[in-house]
């Protein structure tokens, strides 16, 4: 087996594994990224809403809050100085009626305690001047969320970090690892030329595989419980009349069925929230079963009741990597092994905030 030599290596090319790949190639690192698929940024990154969130819903304090308020921020100025295609289009929380109406204060508090800006309580007549086809009590405005093109994005990221010198690998799985006397990790790689890695520095940021990874490296810290959670996505066959984001109150472990527009105007919902029985992302069926359109349906006209029949059609589906035992987890960042960081549990809102994670591992390292 081939061994070479390598200052830092990231595991795992989605989009939070290429902002850090980015940035410790500019901050000086010779880097090295490995990605055992065939292709970058197939698995969580390119199955989500593709939403740049605020900063709403998330403790204060918690690095959750902390980096997606910090992440949006960078995220629309690199994406206004790249050409990364965005677009800050405001999202609309609404009570469907006026029991929710409470629920959206306390997240306006919330939001308001992590730094949030520009947002406003909006009665009934509020909401439907903005958006007339919807019948609710009241929404809660938050102009700072958009949306991108997460795609975009990854190759701008995997373009910044190659043209400092990093190198992307595709179809290298991280088999296992051992940490030497000296603190470093010799890497064993697969794939279709099995090498072996010495590498100073590790970034294990391989999402649903990061505590698979971590198992395999010996000296590493015990990886916290992984938790699934498939969200399913169905898209609307009609166009859509709605010029926000619409979200509902949040419950049962998700932000509920909400609406989101792509780049081109295309509307889908989603996602729901299916805990799965599996932990092995290796078992993940990423099928959407057509007959969860029914509650799709119910959950929709709560606060769009004139949607039509029949232009629901099941689409994609996406899985979170929780932290388990809590519904809303935070976010880990362990670099308690000097030189190595584990990244744990990065679900949404990892894209918007995957320049501030990047900046938090460049620190880690030192």
């Amino acid at each position: 087996m081939d061994r070479f030599e390598i200052q830092t290596v990231v595991i795992g090319a989605g989009v939070v594994g290429l902002a850090c790949a980015r940035a410790l190639a500019m901050a000086g690192h010779d880097v090295m990224v490995l990605e055992k698929n065939a292709v970058y940024g197939e698995e969580t990154s390119a199955r989500n809403s593709e939403v740049i969130h605020a900063g709403i819903y998330y403790d204060a304090g918690s690095l959750k809050a902390q980096w997606c308020v910090a992440g949006r921020r960078a995220l629309y100025a690199y994406a206004d100085a790249r050409g990364v295609p965005h677009r800050k289009c405001g999202k609309l929380i609404v009570a469907a009626d006026d029991a929710e109406r409470p629920m959206l204060e306390t997240i306006a508090a919330k939001a308001g305690a992590n730094g949030v800006e520009g947002l406003r309580l909006l009665s009934r007549a509020e909401t439907q001047a903005l958006e007339p086809d919807l019948d609710v009590a009241g929404a809660l405005l938050s102009p700072e969320t958009g949306i991108i093109d997460s795609h975009a994005l990854m190759l701008a990221y995997l373009g910044e970090a190659e043209a400092h010198g990093a190198q992307l690998v595709t179809g290298a799985p991280v088999l296992r690892g051992d940490r030497r006397g000296d603190g470093g990790i010799d890497l064993v790689v697969g794939g279709d030329e099995p090498l072996m890695l010495s590498a100073r520095h590790v970034v294990n940021a391989a999402g649903l595989w990061a505590q698979s990874v971590a198992s395999g490296l010996t000296g590493i810290d015990a990886p916290p419980p992984l938790a699934l959670v498939k969200g399913n996505y169905f898209s609307l066959t009609c166009r859509a009349p709605f010029r926000h984001l619409i979200y509902p109150a949040p419950s049962g472990g998700g932000l509920g069925v909400h609406l989101t527009l792509d780049m081109q105007g295309r509307a889908k919902f989603g996602p729901d929230v299916e805990w799965l029985e599996t932990q092995d992302p290796a078992r993940i069926d990423y099928r959407v079963d057509p007959a969860r359109g029914a509650d799709f349906y119910g959950a929709i006209r709560r606060y769009w009741p004139a949607l039509p029949d029949n232009t629901l059609a099941a689409d994609y589906s996406g899985v979170r990597p929780k932290i388990a035992g809590a519904p809303y987890p935070d976010y880990v960042l362990d670099s308690r092994v000097s030189g190595h960081v584990m990244l744990y549990g990065i679900e949404s809102p990892g894209l918007t905030s995957s320049l501030a994670i990047a900046d938090a591992v460049v620190a880690a390292l030192g």
